[in-house]
């Protein structure tokens, strides 16, 4: 299958010839109309000069692994374990924190389910597949109650928008989903039984972890570490304009499709997601999470190293 590309060079705050053609280029992987894509906009807004953005559109999360490995891209959004599985196996890439929000239980106004002792005979929609970490995670915390998850519930996968689908049209009964599928389901009078946060704090995981983040090779941010730590300065720069300006948001409101009121609820829980603290104590809960996830796929999302590697997270200096 042929994925289409699309390149946009954005030379922020000067011409795209001359001085600025001599900064160094950073050559992005983002879905299109993603967060990712709402912040990168931004920084159009925000004056800084030591770098150029190359903007690569691709299809899917996996189409973005698949650039990043290639040489294609520089940099990509993805989380923190596959960045430890691909370190075991040699690779030098690495992490930087993007974002803590993640996905949410929901379910219909009027549901009778209101914990997950409700979820015993109901039909469940997960998005992702057996290993998505939510669902993983969510099996724990049910452990806790003496609830098997996995056997006590009808489970449908499927991508996030064929979810949504099926709890709107009443085929499933509950729908464990991604953060801003959930949240359009809420603007539609649907309820969260719990989010991710949640879940990790059931687990006694009361950091706040990210969820995603940047990753890329940790030689070549070494190369490059001037324009990648102004990348990241810029960014959250960014997402403060659009959390805290009106003006700010309505610039970007042209490349989200939905409608004023769902506009709102994607901004309060892409706000909410803002990482305000990411040091040893977070990185120390990352490791805690690494190791309920191997047990949980018996290896199979972390591989078999029994430890976070070494190095998944990138330290700005």
């Amino acid at each position: 299958m042929k994925i289409k590309v699309f390149f946009i060079c954005l030379c922020l705050f000067a011409s795209c010839t001359g001085y600025a053609a001599e900064k160094p280029v950073i050559r992005i992987g983002v879905q299109a109309a993603g967060t990712v894509d709402w912040e990168l906009a931004a920084l159009q807004d925000n004056p800084q000069a030591d770098f150029q953005l190359q903007i690569q559109h691709l299809a899917n999360a996996e189409a973005g692994k698949i650039a990043l490995q290639s040489g294609a891209v520089d940099m990509i959004v993805s989380d923190w374990i596959w960045v430890s599985r691909m370190r075991a196996t040699g690779s030098d890439f690495t992490f930087y924190p993007y974002s803590n929000t993640s996905g949410g239980l929901v379910v219909a106004k009027d549901s009778p389910i209101h914990s997950l002792n409700d979820l015993k005979g109901k039909r469940l929609g997960i998005a992702g597949g057996e290993l998505d970490k939510n669902w993983l995670l969510l099996q724990a915390l049910a452990k806790q109650e003496q609830l098997d998850l996995n056997a006590s519930v009808e489970k449908v996968f499927g991508a996030p928008p064929l979810i949504n689908e099926q709890i709107k049209q009443n085929r499933v009964d509950a729908a464990l989903t991604y953060w801003h599928f959930a949240a359009r389901l809420e603007v539609q009078g649907y309820r969260q039984i719990i989010d991710g946060k949640g879940i990790l704090k059931g687990l006694g995981i009361n950091e706040d972890v990210p969820s995603i983040g940047y990753v890329f090779k940790q030689s070549w941010a070494n190369d490059h570490k001037q324009a990648v730590n102004s990348f990241f300065n810029a960014g959250k720069q960014a997402k403060n304009q659009l959390c805290t300006a009106d003006a700010a948001w309505q610039k970007i409101s042209p490349l989200i499709k939905d409608d004023l009121s769902t506009q709102a609820k994607l901004r309060q829980r892409y706000c909410e997601g803002g990482i305000e603290h990411w040091g040893e104590a977070e990185q120390l809960a990352a490791g805690r999470i690494y190791t309920m996830l191997r047990q949980l796929s018996n290896n199979q999302l972390t591989g078999q190293a029994e430890n976070l590697q070494p190095g998944t997270f990138w330290s700005i200096e």
